[in-house]
Formats: C-alpha cells, sequence, structure tokens
C-alpha cells in the first residue's frame, strides 16, 4: 500500500494512539486474520459473534505485524514494543474509514460490480477484458461485504490502473456504504432477481439495494445494466450516463448469433457502430449476457474489439463457479459456490449444452428465500426435468419440493454423505454431473466424494 506516515494513519481511523513503534511504519500488507498475518503488516482487531480479535493483538505483533488498530484497551498492549497500537471506538468502521482514505490517495479507477447472480463471473470477465491494455487488480474470491473489500483496496499498489471490485448485500443501506468507501467511477448491475428476497421481502426492495452503487455518482459517472431485466431496463432520466446491454433489441450493445462450441461460445456483438465476432471460454447464455456488461465496460475504456478477446483468451474465473472438468469420461460441473433460482437455471442452461449420454443433477437448499422457498424449489424441480436431466438428487430439507416438480423417480437424500454413496453407485462414464446448492450446504464434500471415487 501507499506510504502513510503514523500520524496520517492515526488521522484516517480517527484513533489514539497507545504505543509506538519507533522502527520504521512499512506496511505491506493488512489483514484482520493473524493466521495470513506477514512482515509488516497492519492488522485490525475485528470483534464477531464468536471471535475478538483484540485477544490476538500479541499473536499478531509476533507475526510480523508492525502496527495493530484495537478497539479494547488491555495492559499486554504495553509490552508489545514492535508495533504501534491504535486504539478506536470501532474496528469495523474504522477499517471503512482507512480505505475510504486510502482510495481517495489512490490513482486508479475502479468498476463496481453487483447484482443478484453473476457478479463475480462479471467481474472476472470484466478484468480479464481490460487486463490486455491495463494493469488490472480485481477482487479476490469473496471479498465482497464490508471487511473484505476494504481489505481489497488496502492491498492494492499505487500503480494499478483500474480496480475491479465486487460489491454484495443482504440488506439495504449495505451496498451504499461500500459505494462510499470505493468511489466507483463505473458500476455494473447484473440482475435483479430472488437472493436475499428473505430479509428484503420484495424484488423493489432488492432493486433499491442494488441501485445505492450510484449513490455518489455524479454526470461524470457511467451505470452499466443487463437490459434484458425487467427492473434493470426500465432505468431513465439520470444524472449519470447509463449503457443497457442484452439479447434483446432496443439495447445499447446486443448479442446474437449465439454459437456453443465444445470449448465455450462464440457470438456476435452488435453496437450503434459496428459488429464482431466475440468467443469466451465459458458456457450459458447467462455468461453472453456478462460478456456483453464486461464489453461495455472495455468500450467505454477506449478498448477495441481485438483488444477485448486478447483478455478473454486468459480468462481467470474464479473457483467453485461452474467449473467444469472431465476425470474417467464423466464430466463434473462445480458450482458450489452459491444458488438462487437464477443461477441454478443458468447452470442447468449449461449442463444441457455439454455432450453426454446421462445428465445428473445433485441439487441442495437454496437459503434466503423466505416465502418464495418453498415454491422455488418446486420450480427447480420442474425446471430440471424441462431441461432433460435423467437423474435428479435432491438433498437436505427441500427434497421434497424437488420432488414435487421433478417427479417421483427424484432421488432424495436427507444429507450430503448419503447423496456421495448414492451418486457412487450410479454413475458412469459419458455421464455429466452438475452440483448446486447455497454455500452453507458445502456440497464441494460432494464434489471431493466422487473426485476420491473416480481416483
Amino acid at each position: 500500500m501507499l506510504n502513510l506516515t503514523l500520524e496520517e494513519l492515526i488521522a484516517a481511523v480517527k484513533g489514539k494512539l497507545l504505543s509506538k513503534n519507533e522502527k520504521s511504519l512499512g506496511i505491506d500488507f493488512v489483514s484482520t486474520d493473524t493466521r495470513k498475518l506477514k512482515k509488516n503488516s497492519l492488522f485490525f482487531a475485528l470483534k464477531g459473534e464468536n471471535f475478538n480479535g483484540n485477544a490476538f493483538v500479541k499473536e499478531a505483533v509476533n507475526k510480523g505485524a508492525s502496527v495493530c488498530i484495537v478497539d479494547e484497551y488491555r495492559e499486554e498492549y504495553k509490552d508489545l514494543v514492535d508495533a504501534s497500537i491504535i486504539k478506536v471506538d470501532n474496528s469495523r468502521i474504522a477499517l471503512l474509514k482507512l480505505a475510504a482514505y486510502y482510495r481517495k490517495r489512490l490513482k486508479v479507477k475502479v468498476v463496481a460490480v453487483t447484482g443478484s447472480t453473476g457478479k463475480t463471473s462479471t467481474k472476472d470477465l470484466i478484468a480479464a477484458v481490460l487486463s490486455s491494455k491495463y494493469k488490472v487488480y480485481k477482487t479476490k474470491g469473496n471479498y465482497n461485504n464490508d471487511i473484505g473489500m476494504p481489505l481489497t483496496i488496502l492491498n492494492m499498489n499505487d500503480n494499478e490502473e483500474i480496480a475491479v471490485l465486487e460489491m454484495g448485500m443482504s440488506n439495504l443501506n449495505e451496498i451504499h456504504t461500500l459505494a462510499e468507501v470505493a468511489n466507483p467511477d463505473i458500476a455494473v448491475i447484473t440482475n435483479i432477481g430472488l437472493s436475499h428476497i428473505e430479509n428484503l421481502k420484495t424484488q423493489e426492495n432488492i432493486f433499491k439495494a442494488k441501485m445505492e452503487i450510484t449513490d455518489f455518482f455524479t454526470e461524470k459517472n457511467l451505470l452499466i445494466v443487463n437490459g434484458d431485466d425487467k427492473f434493470l431496463s426500465k432505468i431513465e432520466n439520470t444524472d449519470y450516463k447509463v449503457i443497457k446491454t442484452g439479447l434483446k433489441e432496443g439495447n445499447d450493445i446486443t448479442g446474437s448469433g449465439i454459437n456453443v462450441q465444445k470449448e465455450g461460445i462464440k457470438f456476435k456483438v452488435n453496437t450503434e457502430k459496428h459488429q464482431g465476432n466475440l468467443f469466451i471460454p465459458l458456457y450459458g447464455e447467462h455468461n453472453v449476457k456478462n460478456a456483453l456488461m464486461a464489453m461495455a465496460v472495455g468500450y467505454s475504456l477506449n478498448m477495441n474489439l481485438d483488444e477485448m478477446q486478447k483478455g478473454l483468451n486468459a480468462l481467470e474465473a474464479t473457483s467453485m463457479r461452474l467449473d467444469i472438468s472431465e476425470k474417467k469420461g464423466i464430466t463434473i460441473i462445480n458450482d458450489c459456490y452459491n444458488a438462487s433460482p437464477d443461477s441454478v437455471k443458468a447452470a442447468l442452461d449449461v449442463q444441457s449444452f455439454i455432450e453426454a449420454q446421462r445428465r445428473i443433477a445433485v441439487l441442495g437448499t437454496m437459503k434466503e428465500l423466505g416465502d418464495y422457498s418453498v415454491k422455488s424449489h418446486i420450480e427447480m424441480g420442474k425446471y430440471a426435468k424441462e431441461k432433460e436431466i435423467d437423474i435428479l438428487i435432491a438433498v437436505g430439507e427441500y427434497s421434497g419440493q424437488f420432488k414435487e416438480g421433478y417427479g417421483e423417480t427424484t432421488i432424495q437424500c436427507t444429507s450430503v454423505e448419503e447423496a456421495i454413496d448414492k451418486i457412487k453407485n450410479i454413475i458412469r462414464p459419458k455421464d455429466s454431473i452438475l452440483v448446486k446448492a447455497s454455500r452453507s450446504e458445502e456440497f464441494e464434500r460432494i464434489i471431493h466424494g466422487l473426485e476420491n471415487h473416480l481416483n
């Protein structure tokens, strides 16, 4: 990170110095996890329901932290002469304050991405598109909340040209906070689905929450949206520029002529000024829509189609999101990271494109759907039937609803372990198998069990 004086750091977090490290400040890394610390780290001691980072300050210093930001006073801090200890009212808020201060110091252009589904894939596509021309830094993994996003900003170097930051939320005002810290130049919204509707109650509220990404926009900013989405398509008369992309006519940038190939998808890109062909090493119509939004970012930053294609050829996708591999003649589709009705449909769409003698789908609980839970799981069972899934293995509390939608041949399992046993007994070469559920269901255990069986 940039060189900051101790005085600047204290002022940024509105803290009080408890003890001073007389050595160089030298901050090379920022973390809230003592297990990840290294020499010259800045450690934020955060509190949670089941942990208190203030109890690990001594360990942090022993592992190389040169500065620790705490929100409790403890006598043991007096003896930690190898680190500067700064006391604040709330370490979590201090983390946001420091990230906001550091963001202002950076010359980087920020592209922020949110949406009910597809934000991680779109983030990866945007970073890939831009990478052939710019020095790009992107959110790693799922660092998209009020802890992960500021850590992402604080661990950037001052020579980055563009930062692609993912913003997640589960309630109103959360993206507002992230937008205030990141101050994006360009924002991208992928769609308005049912994720987190348990908290927000209506899709209208989800739309409102996602639009918080523009709360600090002026006429200089740009919003890029999926114009095929029924909520996002209606955005108009804003104080900032809006670009709509999608497969439907009427969008500013459209995709057509989708051709699914073994290695990915080729399609035509249409803008007001020209047409051209693009290839993405991904499957699914939803990823064509995501790629069109990424291209809109590229066009807005003065890139041409050839430059964007070069970047996409080196795409680095985040793991456990439609990660397709083959083992002993069996195609494994690992999409365990999360699940909502939209993303389950997208995964089943992808599976329908992959050549196989039999298609097996292992589906589990979609969380945070509230009153929509029963209906949504029935609908996903019906959709699996429509997509000609040969075998549906339904796992967990809504396995009965999956069965109601798919039919009596549904294999119901009460646990991951039972599902693994069932899969071992039925899987055979030339099958494709999709594994998908919400993150808390830990369906990656099914992937591991299957892979171990095939070894």
